[in-house]
This record gives C-alpha cells, sequence and structure tokens, in this order.
C-alpha cells in the first residue's frame, strides 16, 4: 500500500488564530519602602501578552501592605530575605529561582506595555546580543524620555541618557553603552556566564558594569525602542545615594577597566576626585566621598579579586571598546561649576590625545 501523506495538525477548536506563546521571561522586581505603584506594575508583568511569564519578587523591606495585599497568582513567586541586600544582592538572589530561559530586570515603579517583554526577549535571541533595554518613558509625561540607555563617561561616570528629550526623537533602534537597570532583559544563561551583578555594588552602576563586561565578551547591548515601558521616576541625590554612586564609580573604574587604560587616565581620575571632594565638602557630603575611599582601601582584597576575574574573563580589548566611552558630561544633568567648562574642555582634548594610545 502506497505511504498516506501525513496529514497537518489540526488546532484545537476554538484556539484559532491564538498565538501560543514560544519564548518565557522570569521577571526579578524588588520591593523597598512604601511601594506606591508596586500593585500596577506587578498587574502589567502579569498581563504581558505573547510571552509566559514567571514573577520572583524579592521583598528587600516593604513597609506597606504593597506586598501582602498582591493578588494571590501561581505565576508570582516571593522571596523574603533576612535584610535588605540592595538593588544588586535583591536581583541575584531573585535569578537564582528563576526558572524561565530569559530574564527581564523591572523596576517597582515602572509600568510595562504588554508586548514589551516580549519584544525584548525576540531582541534579545537575535545572535550576538547580550542585553537588551526598553524605551523607559517618564509615567506622568510620557512623550518625554526617562532613558533610552545610559552613556559611560571615560571618568565612569553614568546618567540616564536622553533624560527628558522627545519620544519621538529615540525612535530608531541602536547600540549603547550601558542597558538601564529600569528595564532590560539578558538570557538566563548569559547572566549566570556573568556572574550576576558584583553584590557588594549593593545599589547603583551595577547595570553600567553589568553591561560593560558584555561588550568586554564580544556581544552587544542594544535599545529597543518598540519596547515601551513607563517609569515613576524620582530624582534623589541623599548622602547615602551619592556614597555608594561615587564608591561603585571607582570599583568600575579599577576592576573594569584595563592596565594600559587605567594608567592612561591616572591623572585625569586623580584630578577628578580632587574636584568632586570639593564639591562634597560644599553640598555637605563629603564625610560620604571619604567614606568610600576608606572603604576602598579597606577591601583592596576583594577589589583585587574581582578586577582579575572581570580581566581574565574578557575577549576583547579596550582599543576595541573606547569608542563606547564619551567625554562630554550631560549639562542638563551634570550643570558644570564656574570654569567647569574649561576643565571640560581639556579632559576632552586630552582623551582625543590618549585614546589612541589604548
Amino acid at each position: 500500500m502506497p505511504a498516506q501523506p501525513e496529514q497537518p495538525e489540526q488546532p484545537v477548536p476554538g484556539t484559532e488564530g491564538v498565538r501560543v506563546p514560544a519564548q518565557d521571561v522570569s521577571v526579578i522586581m524588588l520591593a523597598y519602602g512604601v511601594e506606591e505603584y508596586l500593585s500596577d506594575a506587578v498587574a502589567a508583568v502579569l498581563a504581558s501578552e505573547g510571552i509566559d511569564v514567571q514573577l520572583v519578587l524579592v521583598d528587600n523591606g516593604c513597609t506597606s501592605d504593597a506586598v501582602a495585599t498582591l493578588p494571590d497568582d501561581p505565576r508570582v513567586q516571593v522571596l523574603r530575605p533576612a535584610e535588605n541586600l540592595g538593588f544588586a544582592g535583591g536581583v541575584n538572589l531573585g535569578a537564582l529561582e528563576a526558572t524561565s530561559t530569559h530574564l527581564a530586570f523591572v523596576n517597582s515603579d515602572a509600568i510595562v506595555a504588554p508586548d514589551a517583554l516580549r519584544i525584548l526577549v525576540d531582541e534579545v535571541d537575535v545572535p550576538g546580543r547580550g542585553i537588551v533595554s526598553a524605551c523607559v518613558r517618564l509615567a506622568d509625561r510620557p512623550d518625554l524620555v526617562n532613558s533610552v540607555g545610559n552613556p559611560i563617561h571615560v571618568l565612569g561616570l553614568s546618567w540616564a541618557g536622553g533624560m527628558e528629550e522627545p519620544v519621538a526623537a529615540h525612535q530608531e533602534p541602536r547600540e549603547i553603552a550601558s542597558a538601564t537597570g529600569a528595564c532590560l532583559v539578558v538570557t538566563a544563561e548569559l547572566w549566570r556566564s556573568l556572574g550576576g551583578f558584583p553584590d557588594k555594588f549593593f545599589a547603583y552602576v551595577e547595570d553600567l558594569e553589568v553591561s560593560w563586561r558584555v561588550w568586554q565578551r564580544g556581544l552587544s547591548v542594544h535599545y529597543v525602542p518598540a519596547a515601551v515601558a513607563d517609569h515613576h521616576y524620582e530624582f534623589s541625590r541623599s548622602p547615602l545615594k551619592m556614597y555608594l554612586v561615587e564608591r561603585n564609580r571607582l570599583l568600575f573604574v579599577l576592576t573594569g577597566y584595563g592596565a594600559r587604560l587605567l594608567a592612561l587616565l591616572a591623572l585625569p581620575l586623580l584630578a577628578f576626585e580632587v574636584a568632586i571632594f570639593l564639591i562634597a565638602l560644599k553640598e555637605g557630603w563629603w564625610r560620604q566621598k571619604v567614606k568610600g575611599w576608606s572603604w576602598i582601601l579597606r577591601n583592596t582584597g576583594w577589589v583585587r579579586q574581582r578586577r582579575r576575574l572581570v580581566q581574565s574573563t574578557r575577549t576583547v580589548a579596550d582599543k576595541d571598546l573606547v569608542s563606547r566611552l564619551t567625554d562630554t558630561f550631560d549639562p542638563a544633568q551634570f550643570p558644570l561649576p564656574a570654569g567647569g567648562g574649561i576643565v571640560q574642555g581639556v579632559l576632552k582634548g586630552y582623551w582625543r590625545l590618549v585614546r589612541r594610545l589604548v
């Protein structure tokens, strides 16, 4: 008897035209403090379309009933560490419990669009991609940008890229120096290979640090404008934040830059430390700046160990990465003091001279 042609599989009645999710993602979200927008952020993640979602919520010290009153949903898992692990440690803990092939980090005050996570997952699976970052808009002014990817300054600083610029001006996907931790996606395999965030950073600069290590692995970091999240962003500049930002900036430079790049930048880095200390003295957070120096000096063993790890696992030299760095401060977010323009001009000239020696 001749072989019968194989019959196409028939759809289950009632499911015609329904897209079956082909991808999955574990969303890591942290709760701390009052968490005014947590319920909305969780609801938006669970309403994601075209993708299977697991939500791992790390309660780092929620002071309201925002976590306790979340709806009972089998897709939600709540972790309660014994202490506040910070953003870095909290995300690392949540990622350990993730079961999906992709990880998403979404802030507890960021509201993702229904298709945002699916778009990001599809994009991160493009060969050569390492991290993909959403178009993060200001929730109270959604026509304006909160971040479309963050620049990395040669001295290790970073800021929200495109802040308060029209969203309409940022509709082209592109490579970016650093993703924003407010809404990004990475494969679970790459995350495990990277070892996650450095726990000791606690908070701030960790998204920059991991983005740089992705570039060092020969992978790229991309901005994806079609994936949208609205962020209830509030700028704060507390002494604790300045301590962590400044300490972690130095930790990033000391561990992430190669020996030649560090040597070429030694003079401007030292000069900048003096300038930052004078600003801290004027603004009243000089003790936090000194505390950051003290922490590094007391933990030089960890710094050396971390540096060995980062430098030994890279595959791309600094000379091929320096084009990702900027030598210009954003005047809207880093207003320069009197005479600052002259100093920046000198730095720009110096960098354009020595970058050829990297």
